[in-house]
């Protein structure tokens, strides 16, 4: 039984799993999944102050901190407990695209080069860290949610703005891939 949860599970089992969240959390309370959402309520519950975008019933939508601690802890007891211990499986093509840019180490999820403390002071590591979060944040507010909340929820929903914004993600997420990310790489 532990060596199948070790496994990565198929798209087919685990998509269905995730699809079925949706309904649940509608049926057991008319809650929306999204997790974009959650910093709103920590600065709200966190930092009152004076301004209209934090003055609403953030202790309404307590249950998404659960949510986002299970997310956690979760991640946590798979890391500790539920890891193989085998290394993480590159694929050869990926490996020697990587290599042109000098990403030579797939020990953990996040190349070093690109994802440390002496990286943030490169270029290319301030464009990857500082910029890209802000646009994250931004590209998040600015479209009402995360890919998460739109593409599973607002789409299980048929809300047309959550079509029109997991449509700009994807077509934004393949010019990333494809355009930006090699220019960035090369710097």
């Amino acid at each position: 039984m532990i060596e199948q949860i070790q496994q990565p599970w198929p798209w087919y089992v685990a998509g269905v799993l995730i699809g079925l969240i949706i309904p649940a959390l509608l049926i057991l309370g008319n809650k929306t999944f999204g997790i974009s959402s959650n910093l709103r309520h920590v600065c709200a519950a966190c930092f009152p102050a004076n301004i209209p975008f934090f003055k609403y019933d953030w202790k309404k939508e307590i249950w998404n901190f659960f949510f986002v601690g299970g997310i956690f802890f979760g991640a946590l007891l798979a890391t500790q407990f539920l890891s193989s211990g085998a290394p993480i499986e590159v694929s050869p093509a990926l490996q020697s695209e990587l290599a042109k840019y000098g990403l030579n180490t797939y020990s953990s999820q996040l190349p070093p080069e690109l994802f440390s403390f002496e990286s943030l002071f490169t270029l290319r590591g301030f464009i990857i860290m500082v910029l890209g979060g802000f646009l994250v944040g931004f590209g998040t507010r600015y479209a009402g949610g995360c890919t998460s909340g739109h593409a599973i929820m607002g789409l299980s929903n048929l809300q047309w703005p959550s079509l029109v914004a997991t449509i700009c993600f994807m077509a934004g997420g393949f010019f990333m891939a494809n355009i930006i990310l090699p220019w960035i790489l090369s710097l």
